[in-house]
């Protein structure tokens, strides 16, 4: 890998690629190097992707896919917990492309599709002190997140809703459901596998000033709302935790979403729905949380999204 434009220390990183399966790194590269034209691994984004991105992200997980399909009878979820707006939607349809080309099938989904119906959203998400839309906890079908998740491991049948952000002038809705039947399911979101975080009374919340009162009770409501998703987070095998240098560094990422959102669709957060978005997304769940996170793998990643370090947590079974 000597001759990739990768910054990320390699040590780290080859123990992750043994725990996955392979004898050394050098196997590692020797085996995905040789499937490099089958996979047409730069040819499927329209810009050309880092090499960090390629090699230290796409491929170690594309890995543990492809162990996972090839060593286990029983049906595995993968979970990819990251900020808005840090390339984990691209980087899934990467993956269920690719995935075809190795003979198994691969769908991606998020929880944000499991969010509530347009009028059963009204109710669970007013009074919020950001006047959102949705995005905290408590905004989403969590039972019925579960049982298709379960009802998919059981039997290999998925059948989910599909949220489009771009309806209702960007307040967004489902839009149709998903029928499937993929032999791998990776399930991704911003908050996924943080738990209830009762000691966060000294929590910072960076450049956005103190909590108002009513943001800190309301809080306290979206920690018992974390406990319906303890459910949801005990289906996922294996979790990769994609996490910013600084939190902050989602902000700028979340806004040029919402951009090129509006660019494509014409609709999209905006202004002072945007900031107060963001602010939701800075405040209401402890920053602290995300630090402990029961993650399989951590990937830190710059302001410029560049990989600094991939490593093994250990922690995880």
């Amino acid at each position: 890998m000597k001759d990739l434009d990768i910054n990320f220390p390699i040590d780290k990183f080859e123990k992750l690629i043994i725990d996955i399966g392979w004898n050394s790194l050098d196997d590692w590269f020797s085996f995905w190097n040789n499937q490099k034209k089958i996979l047409s691994i730069e040819e499927f984004w329209s810009n050309k992707v880092n090499d960090d991105w390629i090699w230290g992200l796409a491929l170690p997980l594309l890995s543990q896919a492809y162990k996972f399909h090839n060593n286990f009878s029983e049906r595995k979820i993968i979970g990819i917990s990251a900020l808005p707006g840090t390339g984990k939607t691209t980087l899934g349809k990467w993956l269920e492309a690719i995935s075809l080309k190795l003979n198994f099938k691969i769908a991606v989904i998020s929880i944000d599709d499991f969010y509530l119906p347009s009028e059963e959203m009204k109710l669970a998400i007013q009074n919020n002190p950001w006047n959102v839309s949705r995005g905290f906890p408590g905004s989403h079908s969590v039972k019925l997140m579960y049982e298709k998740l379960l009802n998919w491991k059981i039997n290999g049948e998925l059948s989910v809703p599909v949220f489009d952000k771009s309806l209702r002038n960007g307040l967004g809705d489902r839009s149709h459901w998903r029928f499937d039947n993929p032999d791998m399911l990776i399930l991704e979101g911003w908050f996924l596998g943080i738990e209830p975080f009762v000691s966060y009374a000294d929590d910072q919340i960076s450049n956005f000033g103190k909590l108002s009162q009513l943001e800190s009770s309301y809080r306290l409501k979206i920690q018992n709302n974390l406990n319906e998703y303890l459910d949801v987070w005990s289906l996922v095998d294996k979790i990769w935790h994609l996490k910013p240098l600084k939190f902050e560094y989602m902000n700028v990422w979340k806004s040029n979403q919402e951009k090129e959102m509006f660019l494509q669709k014409g609709k999209a957060l905006q202004d002072e729905k945007l900031n107060n978005f963001l602010r939701m997304l800075n405040v209401s769940i402890p920053h602290k949380s995300f630090d402990l996170i029961n993650s399989y793998a951590s990937l830190l990643i710059n302001q410029e999204r560049n990989l600094v370090e991939v490593r093994l947590n250990l922690k995880m079974d």
